[in-house]
């Protein structure tokens, strides 16, 4: 091919190509040319059983009281995303404050909503949403230590989000999931014992 005809070509093609580069907003532009957001740190497989590291949980992250203000009242589970921490409020200033594993990056969210299930080593049935990101996944996967929603769930709302124990308490403190939040299994059990159906949850995405 001539280099006049390709250098022609070339010439007509450009307006084009900046016209459309123009239409998209800056934030689509910039994401185009990224990948997408990683976990800050790799999650443990379905069927990998890494329970027996709860012991290794940093003392910041293990359950505890502390001072704690709010205008929720007793009994409230306040889930702040930023922090990575999970309040069960409990009056006169105080919290039962849990480490929590959040979501990564483009899977946090915010809002509130009630508890409206529980369930003791509960099944795990991967949302469509999840298999089609991750099509390696099981599509079931029953309850026990190797499953992702360890010893408890606790089910929010009409959404596919809960909040549950893991398999993987090194990933405690950290934004890996796909929104569910994640407690070791101690601190899961503790919570719900202490929670009934209707708890009001609170989810600070800030």
């Amino acid at each position: 091919m001539r280099k006049d005809s390709l250098m022609t070509r070339v010439g007509l093609f450009l307006p084009w190509l900046m016209i459309v580069a123009s239409a998209m907003p800056a934030s689509s532009a910039a994401q185009s040319l990224r990948a997408a957001p990683a976990p800050t740190i790799e999650d443990v497989d379905p069927g990998v059983d890494h329970t027996a590291r709860d012991k290794d949980l940093p003392p910041e992250l293990r359950r505890q009281s502390v001072f704690y203000r709010s205008e929720y009242p007793p009994g409230t589970i306040i889930v702040n995303t930023a922090d990575r921490f999970l309040y069960l409020i409990r009056g006169n200033n105080l919290a039962l404050r849990y480490g929590v594993g959040v979501g990564r990056v483009g899977f946090q969210w915010g809002g509130i909503h009630v508890i409206t299930r529980k369930a003791k080593w509960p099944d795990w049935t991967p949302p469509p949403e999840m298999i089609a990101r991750q099509p390696y996944l099981p599509r079931f996967m029953a309850g026990g230590p190797g499953n992702p929603l360890g010893a408890r769930a606790l089910y929010i709302g009409n959404t596919v989000y809960r909040i549950h124990g893991t398999n993987a308490p090194e990933t405690i403190g950290q934004a890996v999931s796909s929104g569910c939040f994640r407690l070791v299994n101690e601190d899961v059990i503790d919570l719900y014992d202490r929670v009934p159906i209707g708890t009001k949850v609170v989810v600070e995405h800030r």
